[in-house]
């Protein structure tokens, strides 16, 4: 497995690693955003990350059925896993603002559900995919994101297996420190547009 250290150091060779002031789609404000689609986008250098979280979720969810993800930022690394892990990978998507399937995706009643995205903060979109799972009368067996940077304060109620867990503190839009106000505010996220 890979430490820490080579993980963030291949976050950071891809600039997936960003420094300065952004508006995470929770509405929260950090000085760090980790955007997963610059790794994504080299495949040699994904492929190491995605290797290494694959062999982890096998750690802690040996008996599963389906991967859901959510759109956008959720869908390579989803179809990532199930490639790896020869399971079958659906995606759901904003429709009026809220998580949906469509496609002709569904989820069968009793099906165990592994919920993979790129990145878990607060763990907003992880807990929309949820709704949907039980609205199928199916059960969540755990999360799983290349990036877990929720310093232990989401809400998810299940594991979260990580390929990399970063301790980057985020902040309220009222409550910034002085190094951030100084800094124009970029949202670099899917969410909202």
């Amino acid at each position: 497995m890979l430490s820490y250290e080579e993980s963030l150091k291949i976050l950071k060779e891809t600039k997936a690693f960003l420094e300065g002031h952004y508006i995470l789609s929770s509405g929260l404000h950090s000085p760090n955003y980790i955007q997963c689609a610059q790794l994504l986008s080299k495949p040699k250098k994904a492929s190491i990350l995605c290797k290494d979280l694959s062999k982890k979720i096998l750690n802690d969810h040996k008996d599963f059925d389906l991967i859901l993800s959510p759109a956008i930022g959720g869908i390579v690394i989803g179809y990532e896993m199930g490639r790896l892990l020869d399971k079958v990978t659906i995606f759901c998507e904003r429709v009026n603002n809220e998580f949906c399937l469509r496609r002709d995706f569904s989820i069968k009643k009793d099906m165990r559900v592994l919920i993979v995205e790129d990145v878990i903060t607060t763990g907003k979109s992880s807990l929309e995919c949820e709704k949907i799972v039980k609205h199928f009368k199916a059960e969540v067996v755990g999360f799983a994101c290349l990036i877990d940077r929720s310093n232990d304060k989401s809400k998810l109620t299940k594991k979260i297996t990580s390929q990399i867990k970063i301790n980057i503190p985020s902040y309220s839009p009222d409550n910034l420190p002085d190094a951030l106000k100084k800094i124009k505010a970029v949202k670099p996220g899917s969410r909202g547009l």
